[in-house]
């Protein structure tokens, strides 16, 4: 059976068709209608399960409209912490850094983890070998970085890695100086528990997994891979 997860974060929508536990196709929105491409996607795969998590509250009529094109629905969001509860994981923590958690517990089981997420908020949690949830810290991204410094200083352009230019002094100086500035962050937090895997996703993962000396696992897709496993959980109950 097909199922469908979805992922409704700060900046983007993501989403994916999942088969068992194994991410298949994998799509990306960034736009206001949001529950509109939602419906769009669960009409083309007919999901037996669908999970959405989300950053915000989804309004009642969303949720209705989402129950009405898949078999059954889970939600994840700050109304509905009920995944967190049963993978004991603290309800303080927002959705995609629980499936995070979850992920990780199952790709390297036995073994303390540190998941790093490169996204418009970066979060840095810990999970020790026996899977329970240690601590973390959230920090902001690169790109919210670079908005704050044009925002807020008088002179500063907003600088974006899709337009370094080494000739640009101005804009190579403030990219450097606010990549620096995650790395040695980045450092500290591995240093501090030099026994863990680290693991790294998100949209700027490659970016910094590459500057860095520790051996790192990138798993970009790594919220999907934990709402497949919720969804598969699932399933496996309904078929029990």
């Amino acid at each position: 059976m097909m199922n469908l997860v979805v992922e409704i974060g700060n900046t983007a929508l993501k989403a994916a068709s999942c088969e068992e536990n194994t991410i298949g196709k994998c799509f990306r929105y960034q736009g206001e209608k949001k529950t509109e491409y939602i419906k769009w996607l669960a009409e083309d795969i007919k999901p037996s399960v669908m999970v959405v998590a989300s950053v915000y509250d989804l309004e009642k009529k969303d949720i209705s409209m989402m129950e009405s094109v898949c078999g059954h629905l889970i939600i994840i969001d700050p109304s509905h912490k009920e995944i967190l509860m049963e993978n004991e994981i603290p309800e303080c923590l927002s959705a995609d850094r629980a499936s995070l958690i979850i992920a990780a517990r199952s790709m390297f089981s036995g073994k303390p983890c540190t998941i790093i997420d490169y996204g418009t908020i970066i979060s840095i949690d810990f999970v020790g070998a026996d899977g329970k949830y240690e601590k973390g810290y959230l920090s902001p991204g690169l790109n919210t970085r670079l908005k704050s410094l044009n925002r807020y200083s008088r002179n500063l352009p907003l600088a974006s890695l899709d337009n370094n230019n080494e000739d640009d002094v101005l804009n190579t100086s403030i990219i450097e100086g606010v990549s620096l500035g995650i790395m040695f962050e980045t450092q500290a937090y591995l240093d501090s528990k030099p026994e863990n895997m680290a693991v790294f996703t998100g949209g700027d993962a490659n970016y910094f997994a590459n500057k860095m000396k520790n051996s790192i696992f990138v798993i970009w897709n790594l919220v999907l891979m934990g709402l497949a496993l919720i969804a598969h959980e699932y399933e496996k109950r309904l078929l029990q």
